[in-house]
């Protein structure tokens, strides 16, 4: 018998015993495409000797020193390399061990930031419907997906949640026309109802990840979100867990609409799946006002040296062999070669995605995009198809009215070769054909 508290508990899971490039191998030599990159965290692959060299090296210098007695050269040297790469001025960066701290982080810095500024009535923050921020307490009030928050609700409440960005189930009376304009007055009409006063931040991810399997905004949102944040005084917060570090083809998702947030969390593609690690940015202005008043704040494993000497590993990874252009190019095959796959499958409602973060959603009838019931599992029986072929998947559920949806996304390392792709799209669409 086991003594592991598993993540999964409806069945048993095979023992994984190696892993290169975009295979991993359990212990009964089955061998398995990791077509989703595990939660989508895997970006230079499995098995990188230069990663793992770089975790070697430092822990031969140091292993664990307290962040409120030390810095290192690691750590100085990684925040240095990463502050040039974000699109913010003026970087500073407070390293922590994932993405949900690194929101608790970013939450808690908006506040910070406000009561340094004389504003402590600013205590909401609004984020999204359908929205995924993290596990932990905070970082679950701001996430919207009702499945993950129904076990909990006594303990939330705190947070408002404005309209998801999700162009394939649109709240817009007029979509496709005025997307960005509505989306824009929906929030500034739950900013004047809070009052202005009371809003500390917004967050979202730049391209919504987990919970609505690459969901792209349509082209003015991110413009027409950030000027009424700006001009109610209101923090934006881009959550670049998922989206950083090269998976839609550019080094963060912000990038692909020049949005400037005021904090930015990172943590999955940090170092590429090779040791937790994560941060939250603050621009300089952000950073000056926190620090005139001090930050109460802090993680035992936060500012920690291994983390940060593997982060910068992934940083020249990425530019030695120009992954992250390598994420845009294939990532674009993938999708025209999914769509093609599964063009005139009658459960598949759309492609979607930027780079390789690539979602697929299934839909009893394409023509009113009505969901699968909840009971009938259509995820889960997908998944299981694509795990006997030796393919593994990303999925969510629940999106579409809080109980029924099914996605399944893709985010393959960016190592992933052309034969390899072709492998992937050929299982995905046999794992869904037989499936559904």
């Amino acid at each position: 018998m086991s003594h592991v508290f598993p993540r999964v508990l409806d069945r048993e899971l095979p023992s994984a015993v190696a892993a290169e490039g975009v295979w991993i191998t359990s212990a009964d030599g089955k061998r398995y495409l990791d077509a989703a990159g595990g939660a989508v965290v895997v970006s230079v692959g499995h098995g990188d000797s230069s990663l793992v060299a770089a975790a070697r090296r430092q822990l031969e210098r140091t292993q664990y020193v307290h962040g409120t007695m030390f810095t290192t050269e690691a750590l100085e040297s990684y925040a240095d390399e990463v502050a040039g790469l974000l699109p913010m001025e003026g970087a500073r960066i407070y390293p922590v061990s994932g993405g949900s701290e690194a929101v608790e982080t970013a939450l808690k810095m908006a506040r910070t930031y406000h009561l340094a500024r004389g504003q402590g009535s600013r205590t909401a923050v609004i984020a999204r419907r359908t929205s995924y921020h993290g596990n932990t307490l905070g970082a679950l009030d701001a996430s919207g997906k009702e499945p993950l928050r129904r076990p909990y609700t006594p303990w939330l409440g705190r947070f408002l949640h404005a309209p998801a960005a999700y162009e394939y189930r649109c709240e817009n009376p007029t979509h496709p026309r005025g997307c960005d304009r509505w989306h824009a007055g929906e929030l500034e009409r739950m900013i004047q109802q809070t009052g202005s006063e009371h809003v500390a931040a917004f967050i979202a991810e730049p391209v919504s990840g987990a919970t609505l399997a690459a969901a792209v905004p349509c082209d003015g949102y991110w413009a027409a979100i950030s000027e009424v944040c700006r001009r109610h005084g209101v923090l934006l917060i881009a959550d670049e867990v998922m989206t950083g570090f090269g998976r839609t083809g550019r080094w963060f998702g912000a990038d692909h609409w020049d949005l400037q947030p005021d904090i930015l969390t990172a943590g999955k593609g940090t170092t590429g799946g090779y040791v937790p690690f994560g941060f939250a940015a603050a621009t300089h202005g952000v950073f000056e006002a926190v620090a005139d008043v001090g930050f109460t704040h802090g993680f035992t494993w936060s500012h920690n040296a291994l983390g940060a000497a593997v982060g910068s590993a992934l940083i020249q990874r990425l530019r030695a062999d120009d992954l992250v252009d390598r994420s845009r190019i294939v990532g674009e095959r993938l999708r025209e070669d999914l769509a093609s796959a599964l063009d005139g499958c009658a459960a598949v409602g759309e492609v979607r995605g930027l780079g390789l973060m690539v979602g697929i959603e299934l839909v009893r009838d394409r023509g009113t995009k009505e969901p699968f019931p909840r009971a009938e599992r259509v995820t889960e029986r997908v998944l299981a198809a694509a795990r006997e072929e030796g393919l593994l998947l990303y999925s969510s559920t629940g999106h579409a009215d809080g109980t029924n949806g099914d996605l399944l996304m893709l985010g393959p390392p960016f190592v992933i070769a052309d034969d390899e792709v072709a492998t992937l799209v050929e299982k995905t669409a046999s794992a869904i054909r037989s499936a559904v």
